[in-house]
C-alpha cells in the first residue's frame, strides 16, 4: 500500500525482528493513519537532503519495541518516529543539521549511536517540542 509518493506501508512496517520472533507488526487503523503523516512528513525530510533515504525502522507494535529495548512511549509504536539514513546525501551528523536548520516541524530528531538518525512528530493537535539529542554509550543529551 502506498502511503506517500515514496513510501509505502510495506517499508514502514516492516520489521527484522518481527520476523524473527515470529510477531504480528500490523497496524491498527489509528496508528495506519499516523503512518501516512508520517509518509507525508519524510517526504519533506527527502526534499530537504534531495536523495531517497533508507528507513531501517518505522512502526513497532509494543510487543517489537520491547525487544528492541526502546521504552513504551516511542512514537514508532505510534507510527509518528523512522530511524533512516541517506548515504548520498552525507553522514548522520550531516542529516540531523540539515533537519535542524530546515523549516520541519519535528517533534524530536535524534542522532544515534553515529549510525542513524531518528525522527519523530508530535500527534495531531500537538505541539512539536523541536527536541535535538545526541544517544549513544555515553547516555543523551542535547545535539548541538
Amino acid at each position: 500500500m502506498q502511503l506517500s509518493e515514496h513510501f509505502t506501508l510495506e517499508e514502514l512496517t516492516f520489521s527484522e525482528m518481527a520476523i524473527r520472533h515470529g510477531f504480528n507488526n500490523t497496524p491498527s487503523p489509528e496508528v495506519l493513519d499516523n503512518l501516512k503523516v508520517l509518509a507525508s512528513h519524510l517526504e519533506d525530510v527527502r526534499n530537504v537532503l534531495g536523495n531517497p533515504i533508507r528507513v531501517s525502522s518505522g512502526y513497532r507494535s509494543p510487543v517489537v519495541n520491547s525487544l528492541v529495548g526502546s521504552k513504551p512511549s516511542s512514537a514508532h509504536v505510534k507510527g509518528l518516529a523512522a530511524d533512516f539514513t541517506c548515504p548520498d546525501f552525507g553522514s548522520v551528523r550531516d542529516i540531523v543539521h540539515a533537519i535542524i536548520g530546515s523549516d520541519i516541524q519535528y517533534d524530536q530528531v535524534i542522532y544515534e549511536f553515529n549510525s542513524w538518525c531518528h525522527i519523530g512528530f508530535a500527534e495531531t493537535g500537538k505541539t512539536p517540542r523541536l527536541q535535538r539529542l545526541i544517544i549513544d554509550h555515553d547516555g543523551t543529551r542535547n545535539f548541538s
